[in-house]
């Protein structure tokens, strides 16, 4: 396995690779190729293999059983080679033309395109799984990485070649956790079939309480969990640590102990008014005032009255003398002279009247067209506004999030700096109130409502701006329901357990996104799609979709045989035939498309070669599902 990159997502990446896969992974870096630098780091005192044991799922301190591939309980290091671009010749001292899979994980677009081209025309049957942010790119770019790889091998397997190329975003891949944590107050999110799951925390019933078990039991919590000193789901916690997918009976005898459980996504939120605060355009009631609006109201009413009255005064005919009165109020009909008195004071009136109407014409223009001007610029929230989600940072992860969360209905506000910011078409767009300003200053966070706020999203790509921010957040309403997102995983505990200690009575949440991003990438690279990742505590469940044919452990079993505590357990069905199933059931669900995944599944079902399962797995679960796969390559 080869993985490119140039922060810290390759980094975790690679260890998920050779941790929980036990694949020799090769690490490509940014830097000036350097013969005497390249090769093996060893694993003592090197950067790299700090963090690779720090951030790895087996390390050194664990009483576990080294896993194969290991040496003296220590993790086999990972070659590291310096690189100052991905060239063909980076890839051949890698040892790319020999590599089951490449990731390539660098932060521009650009440079990841390139990249995939040269290693398809240096080893096309390759597994590439490429980081790409523009989403439309992506899409042309896995169709032609696919078509290189169908006329260099002809005969390829469907399955195989749908499994060539995967284009994945980190910022996809955890905006929906991030945005469920507004939604629900959970992070712990993946997306199946156009739903939104969450594993939902609860605590241990009491005396003669029945709990809704939801679609099933993820998972039981540690005994620490409440304990702001504890070790939360460390390899320490032994036999009190959290336990992952129990069976019936173990859940059943947990007396005490909280449990994680599967359920659908509701919003748990005040009623709110999502439709004033996002449209695409300004409706035809905005466009005059109300003041203008009762202003054209009294002239139609004096237009009426004056009309009535000429139709009384001089027995003409109403359509007639609404002619006439039309005429008198735009000064182009005839003097009444010799004509009766009433139709004299009428046409008097009549050109009263027409002055009034002048100035209205022209401030109903000019506010027509301000109301245009403005439709098109950053709008500012409005007042009364409660319930909201302020969202801070407009970058590639928050962009993302505030895509989701207004697919789900949820006002929000959104806090930037930069007036360049990527996010900013997106949100003048939908018609997003958007304040401009420093988080740090004084103001900026009141004049997004945050005091009324249901709940803020720190998502800039600062560690130190997201905790300013919440922490200033929190000073102004203790209770705020928080999630910031943090780049060092040692450093969210920290801020995770202070924070909720200060104020046990606010949920917080803070996650990296390179930790929730780097399992779905793994598990591309091992040639099978991963829908998505859930933390438990400090440990991480795999939802993925599979083949049963592929696999011994499931085919011929029924759903209640193939289950595998501790391991693999299987959740939904695809019941969509083999011909017209979607090759990504982690994609968004378009509007009248049919749901394909079957999730109430008899415990009696058996598993047939050609059934297409969703299943939610331990890491090493999934590798040993993996690793008995026919088709997996050897690496």
């Amino acid at each position: 396995m080869v993985v490119c990159g140039d922060d810290g997502l390759a980094h975790r990446l690679a260890a998920e690779l050779r941790d929980v896969y036990r694949q020799r992974v090769v690490l490509v870096v940014p830097g000036e190729p350097d013969e005497g630098l390249a090769g093996i780091d060893a694993p003592r005192v090197s950067r790299t293999a700090v963090l690779m044991n720090r951030f790895g799922t087996v390390t050194a301190r664990s009483g576990a059983r080294p896993p194969e591939g290991t040496s003296g309980g220590m993790p086999l290091p990972v070659q590291r080679i310096l690189s100052s671009s991905p060239s063909e010749q980076a890839f051949l001292r890698a040892g790319v033309d020999r590599a089951a899979a490449l990731a390539l994980l660098y932060e521009d677009d650009e440079t990841n395109l390139r990249a995939a081209l040269a290693a398809r025309r240096l080893s096309p049957e390759l597994r590439l799984v490429v980081r790409m942010y523009n989403r439309k790119l992506g899409l042309h770019l896995e169709e032609l990485l696919d078509q290189a790889a169908l006329v260099a091998a002809p005969g390829i397997d469907r399955a195989v070649l749908d499994a060539s190329t995967t284009v994945l975003s980190d910022a996809d891949t955890a905006a929906p956790a991030l945005a469920a944590t507004a939604v629900a107050g959970s992070s712990k999110v993946v997306q199946a079939d156009g739903l939104l799951l969450r594993a939902a925390e609860r605590t241990p019933p009491g005396r003669g309480e029945v709990t809704d078990p939801g679609l099933c039991t993820l998972a039981l919590l540690s005994s620490t969990t409440t304990d702001p000193a504890g070790a939360e789901g460390s390899d320490s916690s032994g036999a009190q640590g959290p336990q992952l997918l129990p069976d019936d009976l173990t859940v059943r005898s947990a007396a005490g102990r909280g449990s994680v459980v599967l359920e659908t996504v509701r919003y748990a939120g005040p009623a709110l008014p999502p439709r004033r605060l996002a449209r695409r355009c300004a409706p035809l009631r905005e466009l005059f005032s109300s003041r203008l609006r009762r202003a054209l109201a009294g002239i139609v009413a004096s237009v009426l009255a004056l009309t009535a009255a000429a139709t009384l005064a001089t027995d003409a005919n109403p359509l007639h003398a609404a002619y006439l009165t039309l005429l008198d109020l735009f000064s182009i009909g005839d003097p009444a002279v010799g004509e009766p008195l009433s139709r004299q004071v009428l046409q008097l009136l009549s050109g009263l009247v027409g002055l009034a109407l002048l100035p209205l014409l022209v401030a109903a223009a000019l506010e027509a067209l301000g109301t245009f001007r403005g439709a098109g610029a950053l709008r500012r929230p409005p007042r009364g506004l409660s319930g909201h989600v302020v969202l801070l940072g407009l970058g590639k992860i928050g962009t993302r999030v505030l895509s989701r969360l207004r697919e789900l209905d949820i006002p929000v506000v959104c806090v930037e700096e930069d007036p360049d910011a990527r996010g900013l078409p997106l949100a003048r767009s939908l018609g997003v109130p958007v304040v401009l300003g420093d988080v740090t200053e004084e103001g900026v966070l009141e004049s997004a409502k945050v005091h009324r706020a249901h709940a803020f999203l720190a998502l800039t790509s600062s560690d130190t701006t997201n905790l300013e921010g919440t922490l200033y957040a929190r000073t102004v309403k203790p209770d705020l329901r928080v999630a910031l997102r943090l780049y060092d995983d040692d450093f969210a505990t920290a801020v995770h357990r202070t924070l909720r200690a200060a104020h046990p009575d606010a949920l917080t949440r803070s996650r990296s996104v390179s930790h929730l991003a780097a399992p779905a990438f793994a598990g591309a690279m091992m040639g099978r799609r991963v829908l998505g990742a859930i933390p438990v505590e400090r440990k991480v469940l795999l939802f993925a979709a599979l083949l049963v044919g592929d696999h011994p452990q499931l085919d011929g079993r029924t759903v209640a045989e193939a289950f595998r505590p501790g391991a693999w357990r299987i959740l939904a069905l695809d019941t969509a035939a083999p011909t017209t199933r979607r090759p990504d059931l982690a994609s968004a669900h378009q509007d009248g498309e049919p749901h394909q995944l079957l999730w109430d599944l008899h415990p009696g079902y058996v598993l047939r070669p050609q059934d297409r399962v969703v299943l939610a797995a331990t890491r090493r679960g999934l590798a040993e599902l993996l690793g008995s796969s026919p088709r997996r390559p050897a690496s």
